[in-house]
């Protein structure tokens, strides 16, 4: 099926995104995220969860989970749990051999990343990000370090305001080639973009959540590894996890990847690198993600706990930090996320043992209400697979 309707003006909009969130290599240009050459590591199918017999709370109101499922736009959606899938579903437009854009959750993927080439010796937490990209010298990051781009403690002018089309996040939509170009003085490419960027405070200070620091991310592990964005996603996590087919990543004229938002794949392949992290890095027996790496990234800390609360007003207060690119629900039970705009949800239950992954096309980037229901949702499963697993 094809859109001759959908162009890069008008992909994220509703109506028009949930056949193009599936279909992004036929509106902008990717570069492959091959998945190697080995087996793909094996889902077995468990008891299935009958969505219509799970309630889901939200507030005082309740409702069934097929409804839950149906009114938050969803594509697809993956529940494993012990192992074994208990939810699996696709809609209209999506199919288990398409790919789906994960907008922010690729921002989990790219921290992944980071950590392995960390464990390697490539670079450290604690390098200045000058230290790999000269041309960051005599910029707003100087003094900015890995860790500070990993936890969105960067002290960078950037606006994250999805609604306003004159915020950052939207204008360096245009230069990574995911909206048309209105205004033509705009740098050609996002490396040249990046260095661009103010300063508007010290590194290391208060959480602010800032898409373009993934970017930047990723320009310091393709200089510190000497590979694309794309190459080193494909042999260090791809090709390790068992992913059943090739993802792919967005990327703008000068084949910089937007790391942040732009990776597509499909929704077991998610799954699967889910599960990685709830098997603290093991997959097959091997440990393909540092097991301390993956244990650190819900470790409860302080000082971002702290920076959490000073950065995050007008947010919900379920997450408790944000740590390496995942959303920290509950350190102590190891709860974290992986969340995108327009509802591109991961979540990781380590409590519960579950995966959940979600891929939806929201008719706006945020909705708090939607956000609501997709965790009320989360919770609602996790508990009713582990009251089957107990004949309960």
């Amino acid at each position: 099926m094809t859109r001759p309707d959908a162009t890069l003006a008008n992909w994220q909009d509703p109506g028009i995104n949930e056949w193009a969130f599936g279909h992004v290599r036929e509106l902008i240009p990717t570069e492959r995220i091959g998945r190697g050459a080995g087996p793909a590591s094996l889902l077995v199918s468990g008891d299935a969860i009958d969505l219509d017999g799970v309630v889901v709370n939200v507030g005082e109101k309740r409702q069934s989970a097929a409804a839950v499922v149906e009114a938050s736009n969803t594509d697809a959606l993956m529940m494993v749990h012990e192992g074994r899938i208990r939810v699996e579903q696709y809609g209209a437009t999506m199919a288990p051999d398409r790919t789906h854009i994960l907008m922010s959750v690729s921002k989990s993927v790219t921290s992944t990343l980071a950590g392995i080439l960390i464990s390697e010796g490539l670079l450290r937490s604690s390098d200045g990000v000058t230290r790999h990209v000269p041309e960051l010298v005599g910029t707003g990051f100087d003094g900015c370090t890995v860790q500070d781009l990993l936890d969105f403690r960067a002290g960078i002018a950037f606006s994250e305001d999805y609604a306003d089309m004159d915020a950052d996040v939207r204008i360096y939509e245009q230069v990574a080639g995911h909206r048309p170009r209105t205004k033509p003085d705009l740098p050609s490419t996002l490396y040249d973009y990046m260095p661009g960027l103010a300063s508007k405070g010290h590194h290391g200070g208060a959480f602010d959540y800032q898409s373009i620091l993934t970017d930047l991310l990723a320009w310091v592990l393709e200089c510190a590894a000497g590979a694309t964005f794309a190459e080193l996603v494909s042999s260090r996590i791809w090709s390790r996890i068992g992913a059943e087919y090739d993802a792919e990543v967005t990327v703008d004229p000068a084949g910089c990847a937007l790391a942040d938002g732009g990776i597509c794949a499909t929704l077991r392949d998610v799954a699967r690198f889910g599960l990685a992290h709830l098997e603290r890095g093991v997959v097959a027996d091997r440990q393909v993600v540092p097991r301390a790496w993956v244990l650190e990234c819900t470790r409860r800390d302080g000082e971002l706990v702290d920076a959490y609360q000073r950065g995050s007003a007008g947010r919900p207060d379920r997450f408790a930090m944000y740590h390496n690119n995942w959303w920290v629900l509950d350190a102590d039970r190891g709860i974290s996320a992986g969340l995108g705009i327009y509802g591109q949800f991961l979540y990781v239950d380590r409590s519960r043992d579950c995966v959940i992954v979600k891929f939806s096309s929201w008719p706006t980037a945020l909705d708090l209400r939607l956000a609501d229901l997709h965790f009320a949702l989360a919770d609602a499963l996790c508990s009713r697979a582990e009251e089957t697993a107990r004949g309960t």
